[in-house]
């Protein structure tokens, strides 16, 4: 298979070089007994079960990609073995577009940023790789004169950047398609939350989170017309629910909408859909104040999927909004849900990440819960385990709503707060089987009705809510009991809680004697 027959690529890899969606690969894998064993990740790979380059092209080169996903430049007939090849010989490899963005960003970067921080040139580079991918009339003013880059992007120490070499580089390297081009922002855009989230006020929603959102709000098979989130951030959740419906098969909606906070979240918001094939997205300034609610127009969506800001509360001044179905509200958690409700048509549904505290927490909020339980626009209340955001270890849940219905149903309850693994001594990611078995758990439920899954979902009726003071704490439904977990029988149980209770007892033994040895040492000093 050439020279790259050794390679390893993840899993993200071979979907950005076969021009398909990540979720695509897991599932081609899970599907077919034939597809490539992984092996063990090494240098070569940025996540676990690596795979070997050679073995990849081989298995894609006998699937022939169907004529409603083929690129303009592809004939029918052309395999996904064909794209593979491509890129791993061309875009990834010297010289090629992705590779010398990839040098930008990383080995160049201190050499070329001048006064601006990281977070600014990254969102320099981003603008770079979208104007050479789509806007070529603007490209080609851009290779005329650098210096009118300054006129597009609001940096005002970008004049010191030496953007006749940044221009000059991406102009020598191989032209993107389409595809590498969307791939080689997405790729800019991680690092950029990632540097940002260390560094700035922002909480950008982990790719992992996106996607159990997104994957999940998709698998409803209604025609959805209107997306919308009115806290959109980067767009990273909007261009997620693309990515989950171009998975599913079912159609792009129409028309895409979002609010964000300032012009540059804007301005990546736009490309992020631009580069996703939404032409004139509606993206307009606007977001969530503590003197007035959200910033968004009185419209009806179809599908509504957004990350608010946690825990922030409402000035007592602010007089009572048209959206507060479910009583007068000073909590700003309650403020988002209520407006997220009152804004789907009939048949619509929300995705809304909330910190944990929501399901619980008393007052106006316990008797707000108690008013949406009785109103039926709670379907599924999934519960994230902690960790998965940079620089906060807050749990998070994922609402899933509906209009009104006028009437108590059970609600679905996930508690998904065991799974993830540690990508780094405080950051938790999801696994692309805890994000397959999160969405499928919901899946289950909204279209066939089926929740028992033991330790991980569980439907509860309005009765057995109410008992729970209408807490929507997805623990308190599902029992998890791992430490029995897999027992065969009450024999195999008695002695697991053998075993534990001896473990127990040594580890008391060890801790008396370092007490002991603790209080010698301090005598000798006269403490």
């Amino acid at each position: 298979m050439g020279d790259f027959a050794d390679v390893l690529v993840s899993r993200s890899d071979i979907a950005r070089m076969a021009g398909v969606r990540r979720p695509a690969v897991t599932n081609w894998q899970r599907r077919h007994s034939d597809f490539p064993a992984p092996v063990d990740a090494g240098q070569g790979s940025t996540e676990p079960g690596a795979f070997r380059a050679g073995d990849v092209l081989e298995w894609l080169s006998g699937r022939t990609v169907p004529s409603n996903a083929l690129r303009p430049e592809e004939l029918p007939g052309v395999t996904y073995g064909d794209r593979f090849r491509a890129a791993i010989g061309g875009g990834d490899r010297p010289g090629g577009f992705r590779h010398t963005v990839e040098r930008l960003a990383r080995q160049e970067a201190d050499a070329l940023r001048g006064r601006l921080n990281t977070v600014e040139f990254l969102y320099l580079l981003l603008h770079l790789v979208y104007v050479r991918s789509r806007q070529q009339q603007q490209w080609s003013s851009y290779v005329a004169d650098p210096a009118t880059v300054l006129r597009d992007v609001d940096l005002p120490r970008a004049a010191e950047v030496p953007l006749d070499r940044l221009v000059g580089a991406l102009n020598g390297s191989t032209p993107p398609s389409p595809d590498e081009g969307r791939e080689t922002f997405d790729h800019l855009l991680a690092l950029l939350q990632d540097f940002d989230a260390r560094t700035a006020a922002e909480f950008f929603t982990p790719e992992s989170v996106s996607r159990v959102m997104a994957g999940a709000l998709a698998t409803h098979r209604a025609s959805v017309r209107r997306l919308h989130d009115p806290f959109c951030r980067t767009g990273e959740l909007l261009t997620g629910y693309l990515d989950a419906v171009a998975v599913h098969g079912a159609g792009a909606p129409q028309e895409v909408s979002g609010r964000a906070a300032y012009e540059r979240a804007l301005r990546l918001t736009r490309m992020n859909l631009v580069l996703r094939g939404v032409e004139r997205p509606d993206v307009q300034p606007g977001f969530w104040t503590p003197s007035r609610g959200p910033a968004d127009p009185p419209a009806q969506f179809d599908a509504v999927i957004t990350n608010p800001p946690f825990a922030l509360r409402l000035d007592p001044s602010v007089a009572p909004q048209d959206y507060w179905r479910y009583g007068v509200s000073r909590s700003g958690d309650f403020d988002w849900l209520q407006y997220v409700v009152t804004r789907l048509t009939e048949a619509g549904r929300a995705a809304v990440l909330m910190g944990a505290g929501a399901g619980f927490r008393g007052g106006f909020e316990g008797k707000a819960r108690a008013r949406m339980v009785r109103d039926g626009v709670v379907t599924c209340v999934m519960a994230l385990p902690p960790g998965l955001f940079a620089r906060t270890s807050i749990p998070t849940q994922i609402w899933f709503l509906r209009a009104p219905r006028g009437r108590a149903e059970p609600i679905l309850f996930v508690d998904g707060g065991a799974l993830g693994s540690m990508a780094s001594r405080t950051r938790r990611v999801l696994t692309d089987d805890d994000i397959d078995n999160l969405v499928r758990a919901y899946e289950s439920w909204t279209s066939r009705g089926v929740a028992d899954q033991p330790g991980l979902a569980r439907a509860a009726g309005p009765e057995e809510i109410e008992q729970h003071d209408f807490r929507l704490d997805p623990a308190l439904y599902v029992k998890r009991d791992t430490l029995l977990d897999g027992a065969a029988d009450p024999a195999e149980a008695r002695g697991r809680l053998t075993g534990l209770a001896e473990e127990l007892e040594r580890l008391r033994e060890r801790a008396d004697e370092v007490d002991r040895v603790a209080r010698e040492r301090l005598r000798r000093y006269g403490l």
